[in-house]
């Protein structure tokens, strides 16, 4: 869910300059949390605007996916028309992991068969205090497994492991997560402790 005016067709409220420091790429982690059972709430207004303010995971677990450096990317689509007069967005998320596993076997088929809502750790940091940003895909419509392969590569130093891609499409664009205490999501879910599965 969304605050109001999240459609404002006239409420530019701010300009943006440089920031002082510069800013890394490249995705750190990705955390899953089940569609059906995962409550987002996002706010468009005020202070707060662009801002995943809320979580309620409803009892559920996150389940966290630790990536190799420099193996995943994060993109959110712009898809806008003037025939039309409309615009939505499409999340992706393409993650690499080594090594095929029996295990992840069974996990990537559960995936496949379960709507999610990704939360994309990047590699990105707050200036302030050098927590990592994190942010929301698939808040309303949840995200499902389109497309990946499973591959033994060629030579003995290819990656033997997954390619997956996660896609979504929504009606507002990814927000960034409200910055955690110590740890991620610690101060999020209504002040609850978000249960996190790391393996």
């Amino acid at each position: 869910m969304a605050d109001e005016d999240k459609y404002g067709c006239s409420l530019i409220t701010k300009g943006r300059g440089l920031d002082c420091n510069r800013s890394s790429g490249g995705v750190k982690a990705v955390y899953f949390a089940v569609g059906d059972t995962t409550k987002v709430t996002q706010s468009w207004t005020g202070s707060t605007a662009g801002t995943t303010i809320d979580i309620n995971m409803g009892g559920t677990s996150l389940y966290k996916y630790s990536l190799p450096k420099g193996t995943a990317t994060m993109t959110d689509t712009i898809v806008g028309s003037q025939e039309n007069g409309t615009i939505y967005y499409t999340p992706t998320i393409q993650i690499l992991l080594n090594k095929i596993k029996a295990l992840d076997q069974n996990e990537i088929r559960l995936l496949g068969q379960t709507q999610t809502v990704i939360f994309v750790e990047m590699n990105s940091v707050y200036n302030s205090n050098q927590h990592n940003v994190i942010v929301c895909l698939g808040p309303e419509n949840w995200m499902t497994l389109d497309a990946g392969t499973s591959s033994s590569g060629t030579a003995w130093g290819d990656r033997n492991g997954y390619d997956l891609t996660f896609g979504g499409m929504e009606s507002l664009p990814i927000s960034v997560v409200a910055d955690y205490t110590l740890t991620p999501f610690d101060n999020i879910d209504s002040g609850a402790l978000i249960p996190i599965i790391a393996n």
